[in-house]
């Protein structure tokens, strides 16, 4: 660092520099070599004079002797500066890399996975958080030289939405947090982020919409779909299971006699010993667990649906193509619902719609929140009208009432000149 030649101000000796980047005046700053590593640190604000100058100069004499007798402690000099936080650690402490704390966390998820603690779909998300984001940005980074600032640029520039980021920082989070538990940092740079404000201005808006069928639109694609086609898609719009319920149900949750399905299992794309594949998951929360009731539509897709899997006794909803029940939702998209969108003539949405589909379907017609809530499997109300109010406020408004509970009696059937 070379003497400052700005006429204005006093020459400086090697190793002090005069700043003239900031908003509220120059700054003096001394140079100095720690423990390997180039430090700088800021002098208080001053007038720069020839005795402040030689203040400094002095004071950088002071420090590095210090440093080679081995006295040195750095807080004593700089108590906010970063570098004073880090150089109370231990050596071997200091070393730490966010990429061999992340590694480690990988190996106890996957341990919580064996001991049923952690769902093997959170894991594969979590797996691909660390893998694709987290280390080939921060594999390298000491523990310690991680700040806030650093933190809020990387996220601001993700350009993914509020959830992606949120899902991508879980494992970093409970890696900095154990950190502070064990002291080796003072703080998680996270929390000194406000992550809800960040995102807000940053994050990429959710292209995802409902966007239900309307009635013109599932008679199409009843009339175009093939004859073991049409049970699922006529069930998946009379029931507004998930996907991954379509395709775990079996014949032994259906009651005949009361007209319902148990609903108690789910299929999701996991990773089970290293290997990505689908596993069956039980449902996040009670609610989840659930009997829903069967309109007439569906339980006569049930009946149609026998004549192909129903001596097997396992899973209803099977590929027709290959025999065999449906592996992932992608497959279904792919292989059915998408064909059958083109020979409707329906405009493309994915087969999720079908769940939207039924629930803004009654809903619009009158169903009652209360019981939509307990047939989608949400906890309480407050999901079915964050996700369908307009349905509920437009028929609200045409009635001033809600219907009953069931639907059965409420919705002219849409299939009727189908199955007739």
């Amino acid at each position: 660092m070379g003497r400052t030649t700005d006429t204005k101000f006093p020459p400086t000796p090697q190793g002090v520099r005069i700043r003239t980047d900031f908003v509220d005046g120059p700054r003096l700053q001394i140079a100095f070599s720690y423990e390997g590593q180039e430090c700088r640190e800021l002098l208080p604000p001053g007038r720069i004079t020839k005795a402040y100058i030689e203040y400094a100069t002095g004071l950088r004499a002071e420090i590095r002797r210090k440093i080679k007798d081995g006295a040195f402690v750095y807080a004593d000099y700089f108590p906010d500066s970063s570098q004073a936080v880090k150089s109370e650690q231990p050596v071997e402490t200091r070393l730490l890399t966010l990429g061999q704390l992340l590694t480690t966390q990988k190996a106890l998820y996957e341990k919580q996975v064996e001991n049923d603690s952690l769902s093997a779909s959170t894991l594969l998300g979590y797996i691909k958080a660390i893998d694709h984001q987290l280390l080939p940005k921060w594999k390298d980074t000491e523990l310690h030289a991680l700040t806030p600032a650093e933190l809020r640029l990387w996220i601001s520039t993700m350009n993914v939405t509020a959830k992606t980021v949120r899902n991508r920082l879980t494992p970093l989070r409970s890696v900095l947090d154990d950190a502070v538990n064990d002291e080796l940092i003072a703080f998680n740079p996270l929390d000194r982020i406000k992550l809800g404000k960040l995102l807000k201005q940053t994050a990429k808006k959710s292209g995802y919409v409902v966007d239900p069928f309307d009635r013109q639109e599932i008679e199409a694609m009843l009339k175009a779909a093939r004859v073991d086609e049409r049970p699922l898609v006529q069930f998946w719009f009379e029931s507004g299971l998930r996907p991954g319920e379509m395709m775990a149900v079996s014949w032994e949750r259906v009651d005949w006699i009361h007209r319902r399905v148990r609903i108690e299992d789910n299929i999701v794309t996991g990773l089970v010993e290293g290997k990505v594949q689908q596993v069956h998951k039980k449902p996040k929360t009670d609610a989840g667990i659930r009997e829903v009731e069967l309109s007439e539509r569906a339980m006569q897709a049930l009946k149609d649906q026998k004549a192909y899997t129903f001596l097997a006794g396992e899973r209803i909803w099977h590929d027709p193509r290959k025999n065999a029940p449906w592996e992932s939702e992608g497959q279904i998209r792919k292989s059915l619902w998408e064909p059958l969108c083109k020979r409707a003539g329906v405009r493309y949405r994915n087969p999720y719609q079908a769940r939207h589909t039924f629930a803004s379907t009654r809903l619009t017609d009158g169903a009652n929140p209360w019981w939509m809530a307990d047939q989608l499997g949400h906890e309480d109300v407050e999901m079915v009208y964050k996700i369908y109010g307009k349905f509920i406020a437009s028929n609200f408004q045409r009635s001033g009432r809600f219907a009953q509970n069931s639907h059965r009696e409420e919705v002219e059937p849409l299939t009727k000149t189908i199955n007739e």
